[in-house]
């Protein structure tokens, strides 16, 4: 799977994950966060979720932190 990181209106980190099947450069004009704060590749290890990789077209690329925040927003949706 493919993410972006956005941050939204109130500066928090929002994960939008996609199949890999779609471009990073169209799932882009689909959302209206204005930045993008990292962009990768997603999967599921042993050890929770692992995140690598970069969006060339978007200039961005995965971040150590990305992992955890995506692993907590799936926990709790609400945060």
């Amino acid at each position: 799977m493919k993410y972006i990181m956005f941050e939204d209106f109130s500066g928090a980190p929002v994960p939008i994950i996609f199949p890999k099947r779609i471009d990073f450069s169209e799932m882009r004009e689909q959302i209206p966060y204005t930045k993008v704060l990292s962009a990768g590749h997603v999967h599921v290890s042993g050890a929770g979720f692992a995140c690598h990789g970069e969006s060339k077209s978007l200039q961005a690329q995965a971040r150590p932190e990305d992992a955890g925040i995506i692993a907590a927003k799936l926990a709790n949706p609400d945060i």
